[in-house]
């Protein structure tokens, strides 16, 4: 805004009204959150930034739009933003989104974060998977040392989905079948003994060997321990891949033998369902990104609003290790 007209708007404040003084310092408040965001992405753009088209690191600055720096890349010729290609790109209400964030780190469901944002349901239904697309990525590597395996399973849910390929069940409802069955969805869950975390959606139905291959076996030290329960799955996984192996019996009533325990992954899958039970079931397509969540709030490695927005577009805190 030019001198001469910021100048009249500061002489017309006097003759604002109570309530029209309060909407300024809501729309003074938005601004100004909106500032901090596009200060906080251009920040993170600096660090590496190429052009998401050609992969081009020849750019220059052309212009601002929507708060947000714009770039034009030397080498194509087309211009960019920051948020440009990642799942961020054409979101609204920038403003709102460390609110939302912050929400995020508190577990807050839908409604709650629709309330205190003033924004449709469905809008902070998108924000949630759209922010969560890259987070839910930030995992350990490998695991090391002593590593304990189980699996947990969850009713089955198509919720959402235009063509079920069952019968509907009301409000979510109960398996027909007792035990493991093909209506409840199995998730592998790995923890060593440092705290790292994997999960792996493998699908419907008990745990097979052939999952623990495609999904366990790239993700373990050749030098680890793996503690699991009597699962033959593991047996046999264990014993194709060469890992040293240890299996306690929960069912005969052994619980620990010396360090041999299942106890830190039993107790991940307590707090993974606690945790869960308060969104009234979710889709099983989108189970992996709630793990994803539930294991950023686990690790405490991305622990702030700020953090969170800038790993929700690439920008990961680098993880100790491998």
């Amino acid at each position: 805004m030019e001198t001469q007209a910021f100048t009249s708007l500061l002489a017309q404040l006097a003759l604002l009204t109570s309530r029209q003084c309060t909407q300024l310092q809501v729309r003074l408040g938005q601004a100004d959150a909106r500032q901090h965001v596009g200060r906080l992405l251009d920040q993170a753009a600096q660090e590496k930034l190429c052009c998401p088209r050609c992969a081009g690191t020849r750019w220059y600055r052309h212009g601002r739009e929507s708060g947000l720096q714009r770039y034009r890349c030397r080498t194509c010729g087309k211009t960019f933003n920051t948020l440009t290609g990642t799942p961020l790109a054409r979101l609204h209400y920038k403003e709102r989104w460390l609110a939302y964030l912050d929400g995020m780190l508190a577990s807050h469901s839908l409604r709650h974060a629709a309330s205190r944002l003033g924004v449709h349901r469905n809008t902070t239904f998108r924000w949630r998977h759209r922010f969560l697309t890259l987070p839910r990525t930030d995992r350990a590597p490998l695991l090391h040392g002593i590593a304990e395996a189980d699996e947990m399973f969850l009713l089955e849910s198509q919720k959402g989905s235009r063509h079920l390929d069952r019968p509907p069940r009301r409000r979510g409802g109960h398996a027909r079948r007792r035990g493991i069955s093909h209506e409840q969805v199995c998730i592998l869950v790995a923890r060593d003994r440092n705290g790292r975390t994997l999960d792996f959606v493998t699908g419907r139905g008990a745990l097979t060997r052939t999952a623990l291959h495609q999904c366990l076996r790239p993700a373990l030290d050749p030098d680890i321990l793996l503690v699991t329960d009597a699962n033959a799955a593991y047996r046999a996984f264990a014993r194709e891949s060469g890992i040293t192996h240890e299996a306690v019996s929960l069912r005969a009533g052994v619980r620990t033998r010396g360090a041999l325990h299942v106890q830190n992954v039993n107790a991940y899958h307590s707090r993974f369902r606690a945790w869960l039970h308060r969104f009234h079931g979710v889709a099983t397509r989108y189970l992996p990104n709630y793990l994803g969540w539930r294991c950023i709030l686990d690790a405490h490695r991305i622990d702030t609003p700020e953090c969170l927005l800038k790993a929700a577009i690439g920008h990961f805190p680098r993880f100790a290790g491998t």
